[in-house]
């Protein structure tokens, strides 16, 4: 068999957004399989079952932890327990305390900072316990990282460090998740402006530590650039697209993205995506003739994902732009076995009106 690649963005049904990725790719007669985050608790037997019965294993080469938020995180736990896991990589912030203290006064002493950190990230919490039960290796993937065919791009350990040192969930005086409440309902009462071919409009506002703390990835096999980012922020953002030069990948020149945070409009603007993808196009492409494709991962029942400045912005760039809204989204090389039961989906529409 030819060598190929395969990733799939899962469905992940809930009301709230994640993303539950897995990948394989074979290089003769040897073929790896990666899962990239896990989504909810509930999604774990099925992501589970969908390695099982698409590459035929029950092994998990490498399981990479993007971030800790629960969408993204919660549900590697119960994978790690019904798969067989080799190597786990994943940031786990109590792992410096030493270095962290001195950057804290409300603390008063490394193991209160230690107790802290475990609460304030209690998925990566439980995932770690399940790797140390069954002996899972566990590897940083700062940048730089190799993790089989994919480099990680971002982040640097010491953007990392000041990501954790910043972060609302560092310090003893949190809010009591009155104001995050609120700050969902107020995003939930957006309004929407008509817009013409190539107006862009992004949120002033920048996402969270916890979403900037993301792994980017990128995977070059035979030809194809395949990007993954997590729910990274302009910061990250920027940083990896500093760094990819080094890792071989010339920008702009991606051929597969994944729109960062379920298209969320706080993590790119028009200047990130000119870099990643290419300037604005003059027209919507044909049919089969679009630049690159894009995946957004996004739940049917989330009303506030994917934003529509972000479709139209990967529209923009002549993309070939797919949501797991109401599929799972399946892409490959030449090689890769065959599904019957798949077929080519087209290109989401194009929004005529955006966020104000």
């Amino acid at each position: 068999m030819a060598d190929y690649w395969e990733v799939d963005f899962l469905q992940v049904n809930s009301s709230r957004s994640g993303d539950a990725i897995t990948a394989r790719y074979q290089v003769g007669s040897t073929f790896w399989v990666h899962v990239i985050d896990g989504g909810y608790a509930a999604d774990a037997e099925r992501i589970a079952r969908h390695i099982r019965q698409r590459y035929a294993t029950n092994i998990i080469d490498h399981m990479i932890v993007t971030h800790p938020d629960q969408d993204h995180a919660e549900g590697l736990a119960g994978l790690a327990e019904l798969c067989e896991v080799r190597n786990l990589w994943m940031l786990r912030p109590w792992h410096y305390a030493d270095e962290l203290m001195p950057y804290f006064t409300t603390y008063s002493s490394v193991d209160r900072l230690i107790s802290k950190l475990r609460s304030s990230y209690p998925y990566i919490d439980a995932l770690e316990k399940v790797a140390i039960k069954n002996k899972i290796s566990i590897s940083e993937p700062f940048q730089n990282a190799s993790i089989g065919m994919f480099k990680v791009l971002a982040p640097s350990p010491q953007r990392w460090a000041h990501l954790v040192i910043d972060s609302d969930k560092t310090p003893e005086n949190e809010d009591t998740g009155i104001l995050g409440n609120l700050f969902e309902i107020a995003k939930s009462a957006v309004r929407f402006i008509k817009a013409g071919w190539g107006s862009e409009k992004f949120s002033a506002e920048d996402t969270s530590n916890e979403n900037e703390m993301s792994v980017v990835q990128y995977m070059n096999f035979n030809g194809s650039k395949v990007v993954l980012t997590g729910d990274a922020g302009r910061g990250g953002m920027i940083e990896a697209a500093v760094y990819a030069p080094q890792a071989g990948l010339i920008l702009p020149g991606v051929s597969h993205f994944q729109a960062p945070h379920h298209g969320g409009r706080r993590n790119v603007n028009s200047e990130i995506l000119d870099t990643w993808l290419g300037p604005v196009v003059p027209s919507l492409p044909a049919p089969g003739t679009e630049l690159f494709t894009a995946v957004i991962s996004a739940s049917a029942e989330d009303a506030a994902h994917p934003r529509k400045a972000v479709r139209r912005g990967l529209l923009h760039r002549g993309a070939k732009l797919l949501t797991t809204e109401e599929h799972n989204i399946w892409l490959h090389s030449t090689g890769a076995p065959a599904r019957p039961d798949y077929h080519a989906l087209p290109n989401n529409p194009y929004p005529d009106e955006q966020e104000d």
